[in-house]
């Protein structure tokens, strides 16, 4: 009997290897991506709402929104390849739907050059770099963490890994 395999999520159908993976269970993949999309989509537009700002204000609800999504991302991967290993439908869900639809990096660009062309080229920028550099930092940090607490745990639990 084959174990249950995990499913990339981000599957390319033009290429055919990629695209039997979707056999015969397309359907359950697409569905769990599309609500944990409509899950994450509403959680970043609640945040957008209560914590509104102007062009050329800093955006930071988009900054919290995307650093933290980012941290969850990092936490996921490491859960996804270590602890629930055989829950096929858990990356497609959390990863591309709750946190795919979650994160903006689209808007951050917008933002980006909304808050430079209203006169604030040199907040723009800033925008620009805290961003990257929080959001590099944040995945680093949740795989981190998560790879040491899950190791911390099975010594603890007398596991070898």
């Amino acid at each position: 009997m084959n174990p249950v395999q995990p499913i990339d999520s981000d599957v390319d159908l033009h290429v055919p290897a990629e695209r039997a993976e979707l056999r015969p269970h397309a359907l359950p993949v697409l569905a769990a991506i599309s609500a944990g999309g409509m899950l994450g989509s509403a959680a970043r537009y609640g945040l957008g709402v209560a914590w509104p700002h102007a062009p050329g204000e800093f955006p930071w609800a988009t900054l919290v929104v995307n650093v933290s999504g980012c941290l969850l991302i990092g936490v996921l991967m490491v859960i996804v390849t270590e602890v629930a290993t055989r829950q096929r439908l858990l990356r497609p869900f959390l990863g591309v739907g709750v946190l795919g639809g979650y994160t903006t990096f689209s808007t951050y660009v917008v933002e980006t050059h909304r808050t430079a062309t209203a006169g604030r080229p040199g907040l723009g920028l800033l925008y620009l770099a805290v961003t990257l550099v929080s959001a590099m930092l944040a995945v680093w940090v949740g795989a981190g963490t998560t790879t040491w607490l899950v190791r911390r745990a099975r010594r603890a639990a007398g596991g070898d890994r």
